[in-house]
């Protein structure tokens, strides 16, 4: 740890460790923050109030933030001339745990996008996004309390890796040439000649933690279902090895706490019907069994029988119905399900652009993008950002809802193990959106409601919370 960075000075505190796999925290933890560009100011400044005052109350003192900006964006150009210093870099990875509001993404070079650099710099290989209603936001859904669910996006593979070349150069050429002449000179396809062209890798790899992270998520906060959201039946080697690999760490690191949707149908069969038999089974967990060629009929059998031996004694007479279930979908299904049946989804494990859509349709149920929170966190670090954009409109003009940032330090508190503090917030919000006492994007949509500004917001949430009584008191 140094002395300072960007030459900002280090405030009196201790730096969070990380050892064995487990965050320590002291009671004057470093919090390195980014006030992000646009309306940044305004919401930060908002944010910030809340969060002492929730950490306040909650700890009498015992405990406390030390805040310490580090620069980036708008911020760190115009006086580094660098839209990501170095240094911000090491102040976020010798802290472990930073929070940030929105950035510009520059636009005629530079860095394509400082998220997404922070994201692959320090190997921030999951996004997490939660997405639940607070009683009293307007909507357009007619039951938005039904939606609660946890989005575990993977944050460094598919369309993040950003490979791609542009159609005309020669880089496109060279690769459009290979694969026509080489990898694809005996298919019945080819990649026309003007296509810029992009690979999206999906790797065992990382495929496999960003899973062990939803899944460990659904065990420590008795969430019971986990779904894998991919679009294998076209992509069979990209999205539908996640969709294996997925199933494969699932029972090869959660065995005995977890079930597969075809295990669940095959021990609920012998459930309801002890005496029948392995191909009885198999022809009720696949359509069209008896039509089935004899190869296929076999593996089916040969599954079935491999799922009783191996966990009927752990998992069957209804005993897998206490267990979590692992699931999966195609991403296109999964879509309309979150507005037909949200309340059938708990946990969403996805590769990077299925959970960037399912991420925004989900929020868009429950208010939008003002109201949700997001975190790319990775083995020792987490960093906690706003989801929405700068809205440089209205930047300077305190209107602006600062949900977003102050979820999003909610969830970074529950990850430091603060949990008051984090219910604290999310209840100060939900009381004071419930008095329809909400910032001008809210009162619009509401009825009878009163428009605040983004610092009397706060102040409303602060009052709020200061009357709640703390569990144990």
């Amino acid at each position: 740890m140094k002395s300072s960075y960007n030459g900002i000075a280090v405030p009196d505190g201790q730096p969070i460790d990380y050892i064995g796999g487990k965050f320590r925290v002291p009671d004057r933890p470093i919090i390195p923050f980014i006030e992000g560009d646009g309306t940044g100011r305004d919401i930060w400044r908002a944010s910030r109030r809340v969060f002492d005052a929730a950490v306040e109350k909650v700890y009498e003192g015992k405990r406390k933030i030390a805040w310490y900006e580090v620069l980036a964006g708008e911020k760190a150009f115009n006086k580094f001339q660098d839209w990501l210093p170095q240094e911000t870099v090491d102040a976020i990875r010798d802290f472990r745990v930073a929070i940030k509001g929105p950035l510009t993404t520059p636009v005629g070079g530079g860095i394509r996008s400082l998220n997404v650099t922070l994201r692959q710099l320090l190997d921030l290989y999951v996004c997490i996004r939660p997405v639940r209603y607070f009683d009293g936001v307007p909507t357009p859904m007619l039951h938005p309390e039904r939606m609660n669910v946890v989005i575990f996006r993977e944050n460094t593979e598919d369309v993040y890796a950003g490979i791609e070349w542009k159609s005309g150069t020669p880089e496109a050429k060279k690769l459009i040439d290979f694969l026509n002449d080489e990898m694809l000179k005996d298919a019945n396809k080819k990649v026309r000649e003007d296509s810029g062209v992009g690979i999206k890798p999906i790797s065992p790899y990382g495929t496999k933690r960003l899973v062990r992270r939803a899944i460990e998520h659904a065990i420590e906060n008795n969430r019971k279902i986990v779904t894998l959201v991919h679009k294998g039946n076209i992509m069979k080697f990209t999205e539908g090895s996640f969709r294996d690999w997925g199933y494969e760490l699932a029972v090869d690191e959660f065995r005995s706490q977890i079930v597969t949707e075809r295990e669940s149908w095959i021990l609920g069969n012998k459930d309801t019907s002890p005496n029948l038999t392995v191909e009885q089974n198999a022809a009720l967990i696949e359509p069209g069994y008896e039509h089935a060629p004899a190869d296929f009929k076999k593996k089916l059998c040969a599954e079935v029988k491999r799922t009783l031996e191996a966990i009927e004694s752990t998992h069957g007479r209804g005993q897998w119905k206490n267990k979590i279930l692992v699931n999966d979908r195609i991403a296109d299904s999964v879509f309309q399900q979150v507005l037909t049946r949200a309340d059938e989804y708990q946990v969403f494990a996805t590769p990077n652009l299925n959970g960037d859509y399912i991420s925004d349709a989900c929020a868009a149920q429950v208010g939008g993008l003002g109201m949700a929170p997001g975190a790319n966190v990775g083995d020792g670090f987490g960093v906690f950002e706003a989801t929405h954009g700068t809205a440089p409109k209205y930047a300077d003009k305190d209107v602006v809802n600062p949900s977003s940032v102050l979820l999003s330090g909610a969830m970074m508190f529950d990850f430091m193990g603060w949990k008051e503090v984090a219910y604290l917030i999310e209840a100060g919000i939900e009381r004071t959106i419930q008095q329809k006492r909400v910032t001008y994007d809210l009162e619009r949509l509401m009825t009878g409601a009163t428009r605040l500004t983004t610092t009397d917001f706060a102040s409303s949430i602060i009052e709020n919370l200061q009357s709640m009584v703390i569990a144990g008191r």
